[in-house]
């Protein structure tokens, strides 16, 4: 049986307006030229963490591997970007 441990923020913790809510494997693309890759390269989120500021490790099709990365940088697409725009109505 495979269970997942899903966490409560800490009561302190105030999301950003519009933070990106993203889980691990989610795919996505790069909305600004970063270091090694160009805007609209794609990736998948490997790593998500953040106590107030919920940011981002991202591998890119390049093989470039980038972390600290939030909603300013990368957006997403495919099922990820329709679960949130499904979760925001």
């Amino acid at each position: 049986m495979d269970t997942m441990t899903t966490w409560k923020p800490h009561a302190l913790a105030k999301p950003h307006p519009n933070q990106l809510d993203l889980r691990l494997r989610d795919k996505v693309v790069a909305s600004v030229d970063l270091a090694d890759v160009p805007a609209g390269t794609e990736g998948r989120i490997l790593l998500a963490n953040g106590f107030n500021w919920q940011r981002y490790r991202v591998q890119f099709v390049n093989g470039v591997e980038l972390g600290d990365l939030d909603g300013r940088h990368i957006a997403p697409i495919g099922r990820a970007a329709k679960r949130l725009r499904k979760a925001k109505r």
